[in-house]
């Protein structure tokens, strides 16, 4: 038998793995790297977050990443090359974290690496005749395996788009394992570059589990201040939105976009929420000479109003728990707006729930790996674009 074959018989036998967790999204801030301990599987799973920090990306590797990001036509040997660099960039990462936590390589089993998105293509958004559904994740998991040392599980999305889904949001696994709460009804919302949340039904029926896109969480936001204010990264604490005033017409042709119009669940990314599109909107309302400040508050608004669209139109107004994640959670002013427009919810964050809302994602590709190892069938029920599978491609160190 191969020994690794032997080592993950062995780790999927023991009662707790120590699993790391990555994730890198749209923002292309850095490297979200969580250490968990996870017990269990399935809606047994227990996790107790160990380490978590995020290294940051220099500015070469961000522009690497953005001269593939989310376009349609690139450099293809660029991608090529990008691909195994960047797996061996996320191996070195998680080398200095484990270095910095003094955790030998040898007391982690597994890391679970989603990789970096560069290209999202649903059905729903490239409607070619012949093509289903498809997503690129560059980051190769045999280079993480071989920088680390550590047998790592990559490419989830695969495995979910070849089973019926469209490769997101998966969140909704691990969500219900960890999250769910007998009693109560709760929504796990998560505001990173796009937005999406999950329904958790109080009763724990796993069929009753709702998960889709909303739209743009931070996207659009993020990208305006990176161009009219270069010396930042993102609107800290929504000021600059906070100083601008709604522009109703611009925000009117914004939400005029199919992807609005389409039926829940569905999924999207920057490919569709660029500022292509919101120039594309400013043409057609000649408001090309905006102020940077009302874009910046329009586009709040646009993502506070679809975000409230998703849920109450698939879950309605009902007074529930909603436990906030992602980079939108410290923007008062996208997160005030939200408040007035979902005045039913009681607004909290997953840091109450034991994982800070900043490690959720990683944490949760975490859990991912462990039901893949160590988990059982878990049924989601029948329904479409939320398979009943396990994910994750395994890749050996030697």
């Amino acid at each position: 038998m191969n020994p690794y074959v032997e080592k993950l018989h062995q780790i999927a036998e023991k009662p707790s793995r120590n699993i790391i967790g990555l994730m890198s999204g749209t923002s292309l801030d850095g490297l979200d790297v969580a250490l968990c301990e996870i017990r269990g599987f399935g809606s047994d799973t227990q996790v107790a977050l160990q380490q978590f920090t995020t290294v940051g990306f220099d500015p070469f590797i961000k522009s690497e990443i953005r001269k593939v990001f989310a376009q349609r036509h690139i450099d293809f040997q660029h991608l090529c090359l990008l691909h195994p660099f960047i797996g061996k960039v996320h191996g070195e990462m998680i080398n200095q974290c484990l270095a910095k936590w003094n955790i030998p390589a040898e007391q982690i089993d597994l890391v679970a690496s989603h990789g970096q998105t560069v290209f999202h293509a649903p059905k729903i958004q490239h409607q070619i005749e012949g093509y289903g559904n498809a997503t690129l994740q560059i980051g190769d998991g045999d280079h993480v395996a071989v920088t680390t040392g550590i047998i790592t599980l990559s490419d989830f999305r695969m495995r979910h788009i070849a089973a019926g889904g469209e490769g997101a949001p998966l969140a909704v696994y691990g969500d219900y394992f960890v999250f769910s709460k007998p009693g109560e009804d709760r929504i796990l919302l998560n505001m990173g570059g796009i937005a999406n949340f999950t329904f958790l039904a109080g009763d724990m029926d796993a069929s009753k589990v709702f998960t889709s896109d909303t739209g743009p969480g931070n996207t659009l936001l993020d990208a305006v201040t990176r161009r009219f204010f270069p010396e930042k990264d993102y609107d800290e604490d929504g000021k600059l939105a906070f100083a601008g005033e709604i522009l109703p017409e611009l925000l009117a042709a914004l939400k005029d976009q199919e992807f609005f119009a389409a039926p829940f669940p569905k999924t999207t990314g920057p490919e569709v929420f660029n500022i292509e599109f919101l120039e594309r909107a400013q043409a057609i309302t000649h408001t090309q000479d905006a102020r940077p400040q009302d874009l910046l508050r329009t586009l709040v608004q646009l993502s506070a109003e679809t975000i409230a669209a998703g849920v109450q139109a698939t879950i309605g107004a009902s007074t529930t728990q909603l436990f906030m994640s992602g980079g939108g959670m410290h923007n008062p002013a996208l997160v005030t707006t939200l408040q007035k427009l979902l005045a039913q919810c009681i607004f909290r964050k997953t840091d109450e729930l034991g994982i800070p809302g900043d490690a959720k994602e990683a944490v949760l590709f975490a859990i991912l790996a462990n039901e893949t190892v160590a988990g059982g069938a878990t049924s989601f029920g029948n329904r479409h674009k939320v398979p009943s599978v396990s994910m994750g491609k395994i890749s050996w160190p030697g």
